[in-house]
């Protein structure tokens, strides 16, 4: 397969998998979190036409950027503790690509901020439902008027690979706690977010999933 051929490949199975993720729902399937529950909104695919989307960043940097495929914000439900928990999701057609995109979620990567653009936060969630997406995220207390800024305080990342590579890559790999692998068909499959091992697996990926037991109310 020629270079050219490799790129079109890579960009058509990115632009499937986006095409599955913009019928997941808001929260995750399986989320949980750790503490009190407060709100879960997909970020990212957003609709197609709309290049208005929240994306990941470190601080003072104004051009670098981190798109994931997928990205899924929990909001912090007290204004007095402004935080979000972010659950990624990539697409990885290449040994290559996966490289690159595991380094842009390092764990010496710190202080990484999600931004969320003011017209995103203006607009509805649900096309049935005209509710502006920061009335649902309550540690706003008021329509807002520039972006929310906020700093990421727990970050899972699920990669999807390509079925050679994902055997490969969990026969004889280890990886970092905050990473989570599944097979490309995983994300590409009609209806995925209902696969129950799909729930399973995004269910682990949380800081939740590591305490013997947790509070009251707290993980759902």
């Amino acid at each position: 397969m020629s270079a050219y051929a490799r790129i079109a490949s890579r960009r058509t199975l990115d632009q499937l998998v986006r095409q599955r993720l913009r019928t997941w729902p808001q929260r995750p399937p399986g989320a949980k979190v750790l503490g009190p529950q407060g709100t879960w909104l997909r970020a990212r695919p957003g609709p197609p036409a709309s290049a208005c989307q929240p994306f990941l960043k470190l601080p003072g940097s104004k051009r670098l950027r981190t798109l994931p495929d997928g990205l899924w914000l929990h909001f912090s439900p007290n204004p007095d503790e402004p935080y979000c928990d972010i659950l990624c999701i990539e697409a990885c057609g290449s040994l290559q690509n996966l490289l690159d995109k595991r380094s842009r979620f390092a764990p010496n990567t710190g202080s990484l901020l999600a931004v969320c653009p003011l017209p995103w936060l203006l607009a509805p969630a649900q096309d049935d439902d005209p509710t502006p997406r920061w009335r649902l995220i309550r540690l706003l207390r008021a329509e807002p008027t520039e972006p929310l800024v906020l700093p990421v305080r727990d970050m899972r990342v699920l990669y999807g690979l390509r079925a050679r590579h994902y055997e490969g890559f969990a026969s004889g790999q280890v990886p970092h706690p905050h990473e989570y692998f599944c097979p490309m068909e995983a994300l590409i499959a009609e209806r995925g977010h209902e696969d129950p091992a799909m729930c399973e697996l995004i269910a682990r990926a949380s800081a939740a999933a590591n305490f013997f037991r947790l509070p009251d109310g707290g993980g759902r």
